[in-house]
């Protein structure tokens, strides 16, 4: 709605994980370099996790456009599923016929495509997103998983992405296998306040080419405080205060539209 009158050419503050305005702060860019690292040296196994709206989906979409072409992708995000169908799902997303048998059947399937596409140096990836919500019965089964390999080289890397939550899950006793098999853990920490400046200057910018300051210091200066960095929330307060200043007729966010539109934030805690 107020594109036109920032002279924006598309929504600055989009709330989709588009890869086009991936903001490589360190924490971000780290985070990619240890996922292209894994795949490309095909390590086996990573865990990726960050607070809600940390920008793991974001780095996840990025990964996709950087990976070599003969990269094959599995993405699941239905988490909430048992042992059997995380199985079918995974062969359904490597688009692999099977017959809806037992899990050791679904298993070899599996193992038999792995083989085939490693003949053909296909690289496969299973990246599995809101890995939080697996059961403890999922996760030993996606162990199972990572233990399919060759002599020299796994035959599937596999990436979980979650919450805080899923480092707690994987601690428990009964995963000690799982977690020994994983060769990078990286966890995505809130933007400092600086990196929240840059952060969405880079957005502005990727979305208009006019240089103007649309935020004054004091804006920003309560976006922190109302975001403590985290990118999402950064995105849906300054969406909404490019909204209200569209209404008001005011090129420029000061302290006292963001204020407003902090206070109108149904989470606000300000």
């Amino acid at each position: 709605m107020y594109e036109n009158f920032y002279g924006f050419k598309e929504s600055p503050f989009n709330m989709t994980p588009d890869p086009k305005f991936f903001f490589p702060s360190q924490k971000h860019t780290e985070a990619l370099d240890s996922l292209t690292y894994a795949i490309n040296e095909r390590k086996g196994f990573v865990v990726i996790t960050g607070e809600i709206g940390a920008g793991k989906t974001t780095v996840c979409r990025t990964l996709l456009n950087r990976l070599a072409a003969n990269t094959k992708i599995a993405l699941i995000i239905n988490t909430y599923v048992t042992a059997k169908e995380m199985l079918m799902a995974i062969l359904d997303e490597f688009g692999v016929e099977y017959k809806h048998t037992s899990k050791g059947r679904l298993l070899s399937r599996l193992n038999e495509f792995l083989i085939e596409q490693l003949s053909q140096n296909i690289n496969l990836v299973l990246i599995i997103d809101e890995a939080q919500n697996l059961t403890p019965s999922v996760l030993e089964e996606i162990r199972m998983i990572s233990n399919l390999e060759t002599e020299t080289e796994k035959l599937i890397q596999i990436i979980l992405m979650g919450q805080p939550q899923l480092k707690e899950k994987l601690s428990l006793p009964r995963l000690e296998q799982l977690r020994q098999r994983i060769v990078v853990h990286y966890h995505i920490n809130p933007l400092n306040k600086d990196e929240m400046v840059e952060y969405i200057e880079h957005r502005l910018k990727i979305a208009t080419s006019n240089g103007f300051d649309f935020f004054t210091p004091a804006a920003m200066e309560l976006i922190y405080r109302f975001s403590k960095g985290t990118p999402r929330l950064v995105n849906i307060i300054c969406d909404s205060a490019l909204l209200s200043g569209y209404v008001y007729e005011a090129k420029q966010i000061d302290e006292k539209i963001m204020s407003e539109a902090i206070k109108e934030a149904p989470f606000s805690k300000l």
